[in-house]
């Protein structure tokens, strides 16, 4: 399953003295792709009928960079995002292809140096959208290959958004915990699975539905298109490979009604798989990855930690 949030990629300036704040470049906040989550997955196939868990322990140390691609000294961006799962196969055919839905609801703890600055406090705690699958498919092809399509909504129910940092509601050293606007992402996968390899593309397309509006504030970020790459061997319970991962956005940001310079972000990441099948039919997997081309947005290493399990 796809389930993606990207994090924040503005540098916040102080606009007057107290607590109006405005983007000053890039996007304003958090997409919902969340880079190279889901490397190591089969994007393209879903698992035998039943019930599953996942929980993704994800950790970023980032740092703005300019639409350049220059690093911006200064802009230290710290999170966790823990991610808990939730798939159901029931066995039921669709068009020919197997029927599965899934909901996340994410929650993340961040700190962003700028902010620290200028208002102190260790950094945010709070729920992020929440995230429906209400359906995928997945078809079986020959020779090993299989493919999937979804959609992912996210819904606007985050504990708190850009307009509370706009508003000067949110003075603890970190960025919102969620956007505060709905947004639909297709999803389309691709894997080839035979004797233990696993290669597989997972692409995705979000577009925003809404935008962040206070007074003398609106910030309407751009559609992107994010995909994951996995190249893995399992041997036995190991699992060993390399994922990548990539975004990009193809227009521009508009902010009060006008379009936002510097704001077509990039970013490309590459690192290490590990997995491990555990006695206990839990299943690790470790993945790191380094951005190696950054421009409007945040660069530099994630690592997640992911179990999956079936009930």
């Amino acid at each position: 399953m796809s389930i993606k949030l990207k994090l924040l990629t503005s540098t916040l300036a102080l606009a007057m003295a107290g607590s109006m704040f405005t983007a000053a470049r890039a996007e304003e906040l958090w997409d919902p792709y969340l880079r190279g989550v889901f490397e190591g997955v089969p994007a393209g196939a879903l698992p035998p009928p039943g019930v599953y868990g996942e929980l993704d322990n994800y950790y970023a140390a980032y740092s703005d960079y300019g639409p350049t691609g220059n690093k911006i000294p200064g802009t230290h961006l710290n999170v966790l995002v823990e991610v808990p799962i939730v798939l159901w196969v029931p066995g039921i055919k669709v068009l020919g292809a197997t029927y599965a839905a899934a909901i996340a609801q994410p929650f993340d703890y961040n700190s962003y140096e700028p902010l620290q600055n200028t208002h102190g406090g260790g950094g945010n705690l709070g729920i992020y959208n929440t995230i429906l699958i209400p359906g995928m498919l997945s078809w079986s092809l020959p020779q090993h290959f299989f493919v999937r399509a979804g959609v992912s909504i996210y819904l606007n129910d985050a504990t708190n958004t850009m307009a509370d940092l706009v508003d000067g509601k949110l003075s603890n050293g970190g960025v919102p915990s969620g956007n505060g606007y709905s947004t639909i992402q297709p999803d389309l996968g691709f894997s080839w699975l035979d004797n233990g390899w696993n290669v597989s593309v997972g692409t995705h397309y979000a577009f925003p539905v809404g935008s962040t509006t206070t007074t003398n504030y609106n910030y309407r970020s751009a559609p992107e298109f994010s995909a994951d790459y996995t190249v893995t061997k399992t041997i036995g319970a190991w699992t060993m490979g390399v994922g990548a991962e990539q975004e990009d956005q193809f227009s521009k940001d508009t902010f009060n009604g006008q379009p936002k310079s510097g704001s077509i972000a990039r970013n490309y990441g590459v690192g290490p798989i590990v997995g491990y099948q555990l006695h206990n039919g839990v299943d690790v997997t470790a993945v790191w990855n380094h951005s190696f081309a950054t421009a409007s947005d945040v660069g530099g290493n994630f690592f997640d930690i992911r179990l999956t399990t079936a009930f």
